[in-house]
């Protein structure tokens, strides 16, 4: 895999001081990793779900050069050269281990962006794409120490600003990444009567064949900061027919796609307004 995607791993803490710097020691232990490693041998990882909402996605066309390398098995989806890269940002609902039942109504409900690329299996062009994230943000310091201390598949940054919600009749992102690792991010949107003509020209046969492949998947690699590789099986049942188009306003800050050469203004952008998400299981590969 690119060193990229394991060096985007690491953690660093948005705020200046001593915690942050024992919280990256910790995060970067080692001997920590291997034992956890050893134990969900043995122990998997529980299921877990969340009731999420206000899900928008925006999705960018960058030139494939800038894409990290597929892991074996995997082939990067292209098209005349580029690819697209998505930002999905989201509200949880209750984000908590399935077994907890009812009583998952106690737990909190993080915002988290997931960025990432999509890959399809070798030899298998009609099968359902696989997300490769590059870069995971969560606003709860709490989840992120969690997931980094028991999950390869989940490896979020903790930003020092993260908003997401309704702003008037549409919805602002906000992140804001301090002096940490998470990326930073602007935008806003507002809705669309009907779909742009020409997003999906020529890589798909239309927009519902677009929507479909961006946002049902049932899979996801992740590149850990030692460089191991972890897939991670999921279940989002989205309806296409449920989507919502949107369009941005103003121009967004996107650092991350305007140093890959797109126009951060010019994306595909759509919400769901809600879907329940269960993270099935996870396996080093």
């Amino acid at each position: 895999m690119a060193p990229s995607l394991a060096q985007a791993a690491r953690y660093r803490h948005p705020f200046p001081g001593w915690p942050g710097r024992a919280l990256q020691r910790l995060l970067d232990g080692t001997r920590w990793t291997a034992l956890r490693r050893a134990l969900t041998r043995v122990l998997p990882v529980p299921p877990l779900c969340s009731d999420v909402r206000d899900v928008i996605y925006t999705t960018w066309w960058v030139d494939a050069a800038h894409a990290p390398t597929a892991p074996p098995g995997y082939r990067l989806f292209t098209h005349a050269g580029r690819t697209p890269y998505t930002v999905l940002t989201y509200r949880h609902g209750h984000f908590g281990p399935a077994f907890a039942g009812p009583l998952r109504a106690l737990f909190p409900s993080p915002l988290q962006s997931n960025w990432r690329w999509y890959l399809l299996p070798e030899g298998d062009t009609a099968a359902t794409p696989v997300v490769l994230f590059d870069r995971n943000v969560i606003d709860s310091v709490t989840h992120a120490v969690g997931a980094r201390l028991f999950s390869d598949a989940m490896q979020p940054h903790w930003p020092a600003r993260f908003d997401h919600g309704r702003s008037g009749d549409g919805w602002r992102t906000r992140i804001e990444p301090g002096q940490g690792s998470a990326p930073a991010l602007q935008a806003q949107w507002a809705p669309m009567a009907a779909w742009p003509a020409g997003w999906a020209a020529g890589a798909f046969a239309g927009t519902p064949q677009a929507l479909a492949f961006l946002a049902c998947q049932d899979a996801a690699i992740a590149v850990c900061a030692d460089g191991r590789t972890a897939l991670t099986h999921i279940d989002l049942p989205i309806t296409v027919s449920q989507v919502q188009p949107l369009r941005l306003v103003g121009q967004p800050h996107c650092p991350r796609v305007a140093g890959m050469g797109g126009d951060p203004a010019d994306a595909f952008c759509f919400r769901v307004p809600q879907v329940p998400f269960r993270v099935v299981s996870e396996r080093l590969l």
